[in-house]
């Protein structure tokens, strides 16, 4: 759910006949096995979830409801999207990423989409984006640009603007590469095309195990999409994830690299949860790491 709808004249960007052709094939789902894993194979369970600022189905903030939730998960890794840091009264002025990263005595990054001057001098930045929490040490992060259509501009553009986060975390002496992302939400898919091809680029930039967790806010077979299934591959769990009440759609994604050296993860399982503490459920996924030198 945006901060602000408006409606805008975007013009559309140059798409591909191969890309928007008539027949989009399904991405490859990544294979899930009962093999039992070997000693070089490291567990992870990750999960993704878009928190709608605190606030659940029923439209009421509720960081206690939240936090159970999420501690039920019983995640090792966890990608936060509509994330408030003293954004307004609709999230209490909190912090959420911080409060929920204590209370649930995880590491966290914080990598905001909008980073406002505070109404009074002196009060913190009102922020705004997504945040990756861990139990494992956070050994660096980074807060990329991508390609956005921004809703804090009554005449937006596309342009690059920060809010994809990533972060490596050191999984029992492995480095693990995660990214979490919040994709645009319009129903033109331009914009999408563009943050797909920039999350491309970033991630080649990385050696070994990668991650991608976020909400896409499209579904697995579509073709703004397709680009990114050549690198990864879908942790599909089989459910849809949206709207979190009677849901229809899967927008929200747990993505891994595909195999190769140093690179391979395989997903045991993959489930959606059902829950309403917010109005997207999220998605979990029991990983195998076989992990190489990092960059």
């Amino acid at each position: 759910m945006p901060l602000r709808r408006r409606t805008s004249r975007l013009p559309r960007l140059l798409l591909t006949a191969a890309l928007f052709g008539a027949l989009v094939a399904p991405p490859a789902a990544a294979a899930t096995t009962d093999r039992p894993p070997s000693a070089r194979d490291v567990p992870l369970r990750v999960a993704t979830y878009n928190i709608h600022a605190g606030a659940g189905v029923d439209g009421v903030f509720d960081l206690d409801r939240q936090t159970a939730e999420l501690r039920a998960l019983r995640a090792d890794v966890i990608g936060l999207q509509e994330v408030d840091r003293h954004w307004g009264d609709r999230s209490e002025w909190r912090d959420l990423a911080g409060e929920l990263a204590r209370r649930l005595r995880m590491h966290v990054s914080f990598a905001p989409i909008y980073s406002l001057d505070p109404a009074r001098p002196g009060d913190p930045r009102k922020e705004y984006g997504v945040a990756v929490m861990s139990r494992y040490r956070i050994v660096s992060a980074e807060n990329h640009e991508i390609t956005r259509l921004s809703t804090q501009d009554p005449n937006p553009a596309p342009a690059p603007a920060p809010g994809f986060g990533e972060v490596v975390v050191r999984v029992r002496g492995l480095p693990v590469h995660v990214y979490t992302t919040h994709l645009d939400y319009r129903p033109d898919p331009a914009v999408r095309v563009a943050q797909v091809a920039d999350t491309r680029r970033i991630m080649a930039e990385d050696r070994g195990p990668k991650i991608l967790l976020g909400d896409f806010n499209a579904e697995p077979a579509a073709p703004e999409l397709a680009p990114l299934w050549r690198e990864l591959a879908d942790a599909d769990p089989g459910a849809p994830t949206f709207p979190a009440q009677d849901p229809v759609k899967r927008i929200d994604f747990v993505a891994v690299s595909r195999g190769g050296p140093g690179t391979g993860i395989t997903v045991r399982k993959a489930w959606v949860p059902e829950s309403v503490a917010s109005d997207h459920r999220p998605v979990v996924a029991d990983l195998s790491v076989r992990g190489g030198r990092d960059r």
